[in-house]
């Protein structure tokens, strides 16, 4: 038997085919299983720079490159696999090939053909030479980004970057040039080079990724010294221990070594391990990472003690199976709870959450009594259709409340924010109930009024004999409460939340009782800047303390550096605030892969518009990308239904995404909204004009007070719907552009 560790981003090694994919699985797996096989063909090299380098064959052709390191007790050997080369080229690799500890910061580095043949320098050839165009770039722009902050012992004596790196990032003229600089860099070097390019500190730098003061023990060999260095946060970036053959597999099969289930930033992996006394929020911009660390923090729980009973939910079904699809692609072993209150994780959304409390035994009367003032609820599946029964009590209940404030959606929110927030079921408590964030201030004649209709609403309730969603939540919420209070116990051991930003006040009255509070028992993921849904709503007025446990991510895995300065210039000049009600700020996002700029494309006509999407598909598809990486992406559903008939009378086989799950061979046509959590390789925002975006009708249906609210969830959206982009974004319309696209172009 042998240890495996297997490395990623080696970017000097192109991408395998699945012929060669295939006969890589087949040499690990017999590695793993008896490294002396003679079919492997492990040898070493003669006159190699690194004693411990290896290849081995794959088939004739191909060779791979490896690292064996002995254990000082004898106990099995731990082999690293660096990649896979053809025969030749893999030979004159490995024999300038090396594996280090970095003896700045404690990291492990594998470098590959580490010295130039040509003129005989240390250069890191895992690092594509990025000179010729970058290169003209620091000569024709000579004053320097980094230069007047950092020195180079800096970066090099303590950061611990490669020498000739850090001239070069040192030389970068602009904060796009160190960008690409650092998109070519490997591992935690390219890492620590976008850290330095959002003006962080050296020292936040090394505590981010987990960088150690202390040199290694003298009295560790060096191999001793290697197998110390990968337990490093940094060094995980590039090296993962492969606990067993299913996960092997499920590596190499993710094509580029990298997959994003294997492999976790330091600052992600403290997040996914860290221990928390009380609840812990995590925010980040689209893209950073945040249901990536909840899905691993789930797996980890679980891992750690099976009998735990562990909630992941999120904001709709939808999501939430994307969640349990993630699961099962990390780990097919997890446990998955198939009922709330067994041992393993339960995946839900939150809605179907509350359903699930609902419909447990026990008696819901006193929880009746408290939240809707009676106690002989139902336990019924007819959900209210709350829109349209908040019309017609307003219309027909003589209140004399203002018709600006008798709208569905003040009085929805006003209900669910307010009414059931508080457990109010009379007047008196209504007269007197705070109103914190609510946008419009309510005289007592108002609020007289208001608690009218709602009465009304709740009358016609019970003769249709349905409940509405937030309603079904506040008395799962009251009913898990009461069931605590005689220590009667609680359903979950952790909650893990997705998305939080777009919950509701009756969605986090669920959320804290169906925990303790103590160690490890919420887990909160959110991006206030993608806020959607709702009202704000702040944690504190839950019974949820975060008291300084929050951190957040600022590295964008999904989108490229244009893409995201695009995105992030939709939300300039808005005031956001967190659940916490701080500020919310962009100014530290960054990303870590580069691509070509957006692009706005004006219509003459809603018929031109159509004409030119369908060209940049079919241009698309030509170039061989993946029909169902591609979205189309409207503001409304009819636009979407459009969007698709249009498509398919120009020969681009589409189909519209609602609750569907994405179907693969067509493009794929949806609403932004329901664009949210998924990512595409090419987007296309359509109908992106003055009428459309923001929604014309969405923001007549709110209150005067309330329209700033209103815009940032309009704008919120516009964000989260230019952010789906991995690689390419277009935007189109006609007529006047849309107010919240600004000065870009």
């Amino acid at each position: 038997m042998a240890n495996l560790v297997i490395a990623s981003n080696t970017k000097a090694m192109k991408k395998l085919d699945k012929t060669i994919k295939d006969k890589v699985w087949s040499f690990i797996e017999k590695l793993s299983a008896d490294d002396t096989a003679a079919g492997l063909h492990i040898e070493p090299l003669n006159g190699a720079v690194d004693p411990r380098v290896r290849t081995g064959r794959v088939d004739l052709n191909f060779r791979a490159i490896l690292f064996k390191i002995d254990d000082k007790l004898g106990d099995d050997p731990t082999y690293i696999y660096m990649g896979t080369w053809p025969h030749d080229e893999a030979n004159k690799l490995a024999e300038r090939s090396r594996l280090r500890v970095n003896p700045i910061n404690g990291v492990l580095e594998g470098i590959i053909g580490e010295l130039d043949g040509e003129d005989d320098r240390k250069k890191r050839t895992v690092v594509p030479d990025p000179r010729g165009e970058l290169d003209r770039r620091i000569r024709e722009e000579p004053k320097p980004y980094l230069g007047e902050r950092f020195s180079l012992a800096d970066l090099t004596e303590r950061l611990g970057l490669d020498a000739e790196l850090a001239q070069r990032a040192l030389a970068a003229s602009s904060e796009d040039v160190l960008v690409d600089i650092a998109a070519n860099a490997v591992g935690w070097q390219g890492s620590a080079l976008l850290d330095l390019a959002t003006g962080l500190h050296i020292d936040t730098i090394r505590e981010k990724h987990g960088f150690t003061d202390t040199p290694a023990d003298d009295d560790l060999d060096e191999d001793e010294k290697i197998l110390k260095a990968l337990e490093q946060p940094a060094s995980k970036m590039q090296f993962t221990f492969v606990e067993d053959d299913d996960e092997l597999r499920r590596i190499i099969e993710g094509g580029d070594f990298a997959a994003w289930r294997t492999f976790l930033h330091p600052e992600q992996r403290k997040y996914v391990e860290q221990d928390f006394n009380g609840p812990f929020r995590l925010s980040g911009g689209a893209g950073t990472g945040k249901t990536v660390v909840a899905i691993h923090r789930a797996r980890r729980l679980a891992k750690a003690n099976p009998d735990a009973r562990i909630v992941l939910t999120t904001y709709n079904r939808t999501l939430a199976a994307d969640l349990k699809s993630a699961l099962k692609t990390l780990d097919p072993d997890v446990v998955l709870a198939e009922r709330l209150g067994e041992p393993g994780v339960y995946v839900s959304g939150i809605d179907a959450l509350g359903n699930a409390v609902l419909n447990r035994p026990g008696d819901m009367g006193d929880a009746g009594e408290n939240v809707l003032g009676y106690r002989g609820v139902e336990r019924t599946h007819n959900r209210t259709n709350s829109d349209k029964v908040w019309r017609d009590v307003a219309q027909t209940v003589g209140s004399g409340l203002d018709p600006k404030l008798a709208t569905p959606g003040f009085l929805e929110n006003e209900y669910v924010a307010v009414v059931l927030a508080n457990r109010t079921t009379t007047l008196e408590q209504y007269a007197k109930v705070p109103r914190p964030g609510r946008g419009v201030r309510l005289s007592r004649p108002q609020r007289i009024a208001v608690w009218k209709i709602v009465e009304a609403f709740r009358r016609q309730e019970r003769v249709d004999g349905s409940l509405s969603f937030p309603e079904v939540l506040a008395l799962a919420a009251e009913h898990l409460r009461l069931q605590a209070e005689p220590g009667d116990g609680y359903l979950a051991d952790h909650v893990l939340v997705d998305e939080a930003q777009d919950l509701h006040a009756s969605h986090w009255a669920l959320l804290r009782a169906l925990v303790a509070d103590g160690r490890n028992d919420l887990f909160i993921a959110e991006d206030s800047h993608q806020r959607i849904y709702g009202q704000p709503v702040v944690l504190s007025r839950f019974g949820i303390k975060i008291v300084g446990r929050a951190r957040r991510l600022t590295l964008n895995y999904r989108t490229t550096a244009q893409n995201l300065h695009f995105a992030v210039s939709i939300l300039s000049g808005a005031d956001y605030r967190d659940l916490e009600e701080g500020e919310e700020s962009t100014e530290e996002y960054r990303s870590a892969r580069l691509g070509p700029n957006p692009r706005l494309v004006e219509c003459t006509s809603p018929a031109d518009e159509l004409d030119k999407v369908a060209d940049l598909v079919k241009a698309w598809i030509a170039d061989g990308v993946d029909k169902s990486t591609i979205a189309v992406l409207t503001r409304g559903q009819n636009d979407r239904s459009q969007f698709v008939r249009a498509l398919g009378e120009r020969d681009v086989d589409a189909r519209a995404l609602d609750n569907n799950p994405a179907a693969s061979g067509h493009v794929q046509v949806l609403t932004m909204h329901r664009s949210k959590g998924m990512e595409f390789s090419r987007v296309i925002l359509a109908g992106v004009d003055s009428t459309h975006v923001p929604s014309g009708a969405t923001l007549r249906s709110v209150p005067e007070e309330e329209q700033a609210e209103a815009m940032l969830r309009e704008r919120s959206l516009l964000y989260v719907a230019a952010s789906r982009a991995r690689d390419e974004l277009v935007v189109t319309w006609s007529g006047k552009r849309s107010e919240l696209l600004g000065q870009a172009s």
